[in-house]
């Protein structure tokens, strides 16, 4: 039987700031949380790949921000997965105009595009059994609905948007209208919504023919799509990415699509799902996630539990072992460079944490000690008056871009793999415990020729030492002059 093909659009926005401070605003907790050894944008991925039971999925769509472009790219590639078109955003957003961009691009290529619209950052235990769930909400393309997902609630949960439906839940799983969206709603609330039998958790997740879709927001949101539109009619493509123009872009209603069109429109039915689904939005639904033991306990690694109860260590570092003795309720999540400890009843306003940070100027608010580039990444390892040490991390095949510094020096010492370095007219490769003096002013480039890693030692002395003290001569990457990403 011939399927129809459905296009996986990814959106790979957000902080995750309630995550803190693992996700942070540099490096997101879709890229940084991990299941299985696979991020959580990869696990959505490559649940999202290939032919399944009941479904046969194209190339993913990406909707990310400039940030993440190369992030995204270097993990589907770790993943085995090959993308679709990768849209840019100028800046955030929020949903409506990320899924109506993916939505018009999809339309223009294929006037009979079907997508699923899916946040990169939840984690489904069973992808068979979110298969069969979106088997069962193709019928309801081909009378024009959009389909929904509802969570078959386990508790009377708060941190959730719920959907309202007409009667109650199907027992084959057959998709159900809509009746309205309900906010987050109180815990009185939560639990007389659980008992009615005809509430579920909102997914946020989308399934939809592109020209019914556009169609919706045409109706409901007609400026928007002037928006989007002129964003894709005068992008440029930048590297294999798609960048949305900036213009008529950061003039659109920063909204999500629930408000802009899905709570306004009349043909929304909703499939039930109940084997297994978390968004991940707090350290508590981790911990749910994690498979807590029988004294409640959920650790990483390296953490241990001594004499605890209904706690969460993780330490995120093989450094740093984590040790509680006697706890009981509590999270405790450490970095190299930042450690929370806080109530599991607290979860939610972990935040507040990242707010108070920010107000003092803590780079820790946002920043990871490692800083991820398109060509592999870097993290300081001492930080002093006139100098730093880095460790350098160069993907096989990759290459830094031709450059100079105006205020530092660099020596470089190659630990692992080979290094092809220029330093002015002079090209010549270093393997580990050599070396290299890059004088300052010296127009200089490393690359990595081999096929595995390239790690390498640098120590700059100088009288300025930041990220934007570069000028570039050459770079594959495209990159401006003084651009940090």
């Amino acid at each position: 039987m011939t399927l129809p093909q459905i296009t996986p659009v990814l959106l790979c926005g957000g902080s995750g700031t309630r995550l803190w401070p693992l996700s942070r605003k540099s490096y997101p907790k879709q890229f940084a949380l991990e299941i299985d050894s696979r991020s959580l944008f990869q696990a959505t991925a490559l649940r999202l790949t290939g032919r399944a039971e009941g479904c046969d999925f194209a190339a993913p769509l990406v909707v990310t921000g400039s940030d993440f472009r190369f992030i995204v790219t270097e993990q589907l590639a770790s993943a085995g997965v090959d993308p679709g078109p990768i849209l840019i955003e100028p800046s955030a957003r929020n949903t409506a105009p990320a899924v109506l961009a993916a939505a018009l691009h999809l339309l223009a290529a294929d006037p009979g595009a079907i997508a699923l619209v899916a946040p990169s950052d939840h984690a489904v235990p069973d992808p068979a059994a979110f298969h069969a769930a979106i088997a069962r909400g193709l019928p309801a393309l081909e009378e024009g609905r959009i389909v929904t997902f509802g969570i078959t609630p386990e508790r009377p949960e708060t941190g959730y948007g719920w959907l309202e439906l007409v009667g109650p839940v199907s027992a084959d799983g057959t998709p159900v209208a809509l009746s309205r969206f309900v906010e987050k709603p109180d815990s009185a609330q939560a639990g007389t919504m659980m008992a009615a039998g005809n509430f579920l958790w909102n997914a946020g997740i989308f399934l939809f023919r592109a020209a019914d879709l556009v169609a919706a927001y045409r109706r409901l949101q007609p400026a928007m799509v002037a928006g989007v539109e002129a964003a894709l009619a005068t992008g440029r493509p930048d590297l294999g990415f798609l960048r949305l123009a900036e213009g008529p872009w950061t003039a659109l209603e920063d909204i999500s699509i629930d408000y802009a069109v899905m709570e306004k429109s009349d043909n929304l039915s909703v499939v039930p799902y109940d084997a297994g689904w978390s968004d991940l939005g707090g350290w508590d639904a981790v911990w749910r996630a994690g498979g807590p033991d029988a004294a409640g306990n959920v650790t990483s690694a390296h953490a241990t539990a001594i004499d605890c109860r209904d706690t969460l260590l993780r330490s995120e570092s093989p450094a740093v072992e984590l040790v509680g003795i006697g706890l009981e309720g509590l999270i405790a999540v450490a970095m190299p460079d930042a450690v929370l400890v806080a109530a599991a009843d607290r979860a939610q306003d972990v935040k507040q944490a990242v707010s108070a940070l920010k107000a003092r100027g803590a780079p820790q608010a946002e920043t990871l000690p490692r800083d991820y580039r398109p060509w592999g990444w870097y993290e300081s390892l001492v930080i002093g008056d006139r100098f730093q040490v880095k460790r350098i991390h160069v993907h096989p095949g990759a290459a830094l871009s031709l450059q100079s510094h105006f205020h530092r020096s660099e020596h470089w010492i190659v630990v692992e793999g080979t290094a092809r370095v220029t330093v002015g007219e002079e090209v010549r490769l270093l393997t580990e415990n050599q070396s290299v003096y890059i004088p300052l002013g010296a127009v200089h480039r490393m690359e990595n020729p081999g096929k595995v890693p390239m790690v390498l030692i640098e120590v700059q002395t100088g009288s300025y030492l930041g990220e934007d003290d570069i000028i570039r001569f050459d770079d594959v990457y495209a990159r401006g002059q003084g651009a940090k990403v």
